[in-house]
Formats: structure tokens, C-alpha cells, sequence
């Protein structure tokens, strides 16, 4: 966690958490700028995809709200560029309501998928819902927490890292959680509902679908490696892959 030291007052405070927008109306932009400061987050905006590339280098944000449509470099190609580099929270802003537009963010790395119009109320509780679920699972974990193992994989949740025979894996803040919901219980299958109860906890906004695009895309991750940290109960739901 990152401190703040005041020394008129001698009181260490945590820092506000620092929201990157990327959205290319300037309406938008102020409006959502002006509902996350109200809620004590530390905001800056740009206006197309270069720019927001440039700005997560410049001064790393704790998650960032992506416009889809973007001039010069869109939506969709800035999450697989910052995907290659970062587990940084992502949620997706769009006007685009079509299912496979969701999936489609989701599974190039999203963390969740925010339809336009939406109201500013709704937008804080999804980033609020994000970050909490990154802090769970290594942002804010109590330094004598303990790797989650089995086989040859390791969560780390300290570090919110995730490694397979010795290599690291890059997961989606998301994707950590689902994947350490299923670790914790080691053999149990869990179904969709208690899946999604764990690993999103009071995100009411998340349906099984969504769940079902992160565990593609957490398998497909490992199965390039050789592994399947996963394994599919048909009519039931998913388990830990055996060690």
C-alpha cells in the first residue's frame, strides 16, 4: 500500500487510489472524473489510445476505465498492449451492448465491461468492486499470507503473482481471484453461484458468462505453458486441477 506522510500533522495516510480515464468525449470524461474524485480517488484523463499508453508508463494507475472506440490506437488494442506488461486492473467502457462485445473485452484481459449510458453511481461500485477484488488477492493481503499451491502451480498472494514449473504467468486482477477461489479448496467443485460468490464477492454485476470467459482465458494462459490449472465438471462446475 502506498503512504502519504504529512508532517505538520505526523500521521502516515494511505495514498488515494489513481484511476486513469481513456475516453474521447471530454463529457464523459468530466463526468466521471468529477464522481471518482468525489469519492476520494485520484483521477487523470486522456483522449485517445497513444496517450493512454504513454500515461500508464508516466504514472502507473491502480486501474483503468478504457473506451472501446478510440481514435488512433482503439480500446481493444491498448488492453493487449498494457496486458503485456501489467496485471493493472481494466474495465471496459462502451457503447457496444452486444454480448460478444463483452466476451471480446473480457477475453483480451478486462476485468469488467461497463455499457454506455451508464449512471456515475453504477461506475464508482464497478471500480470499487475491481480494485477490492485485486486488493483481495495480493494488493492489501496480509504480509504472513501464504502462496497458494498445487502442483507445479503457485499464486503468490503477496505479490499477486502467479507462476507454473517455474515460469510466471500474467493474470488479470480478475483472473488471480477466480484462480485463487479454486486453490483455496483444492479438489472441491464449486459451482457457477459459489464461484462467482468467492471469487467476486458483493459484485452483483457479474454474471456466469463472464465468469466462463475469465476461465477460458486463465486456461488458455496455462495450456500454453503445458498445464490446465482447471478442470470443467459438466452440470456441476469447475474444481482445481488435480496436482
Amino acid at each position: 500500500m502506498r503512504l502519504r506522510i504529512n508532517p505538520a500533522a505526523g500521521t502516515i495516510k494511505p495514498l488515494a487510489k489513481h484511476v486513469l480515464i481513456v475516453d474521447d468525449e471530454k463529457r464523459i470524461r468530466d463526468v466521471v472524473e468529477y464522481a471518482l474524485e468525489k469519492d476520494g480517488y485520484r483521477v487523470s484523463s486522456v483522449a485517445d489510445g497513444l496517450e493512454a499508453l504513454a500515461a500508464v508508463e508516466r504514472d502507473p494507475p491502480d486501474l483503468v476505465l478504457l473506451d472501446v472506440m478510440l481514435p488512433g490506437l482503439d480500446g481493444l488494442s491498448v488492453c493487449r498492449k498494457i496486458r503485456s506488461q501489467r496485471a493493472t486492473p481494466i474495465l471496459f467502457l462502451s457503447a457496444r451492448a452486444d454480448e460478444v462485445d463483452r466476451i471480446v473485452g473480457l477475453e483480451l484481459g478486462g476485468d469488467d465491461y461497463l455499457v454506455k449510458p451508464f449512471s456515475p453511481r453504477e461506475l464508482v461500485a464497478r471500480v470499487r468492486a475491481v480494485l477490492r477484488r485485486f486488493e483481495a488477492t495480493g494488493g492489501a493481503t496480509a504480509p504472513e499470507a501464504r502462496p497458494l499451491r498445487n502442483g507445479q502451480l503457485s499464486l503468490d498472494l503477496e505479490r499477486h503473482e502467479a507462476t507454473f514449473s517455474g515460469q510466471r504467468v500474467q493474470l488479470t486482477a480478475t483472473e488471480f481471484a477466480v484462480l485463487a477461489a479454486l486453490l483455496e479448496r483444492p479438489g472441491v467443485v464449486l459451482s457457477r453461484a459459489q464461484l462467482l460468490q468467492r471469487a467476486y464477492a458483493d459484485d452483483l454485476h457479474v454474471t456466469e458468462r463472464t465468469l466462463d470467459s475469465h476461465v477460458r482465458r486463465i486456461r488458455a494462459k496455462f495450456r500454453g505453458l503445458g498445464g490446465d490449472p482447471i478442470t470443467t465438471v459438466h452440470g456441476v462446475g469447475y474444481k482445481a486441477s488435480d496436482a
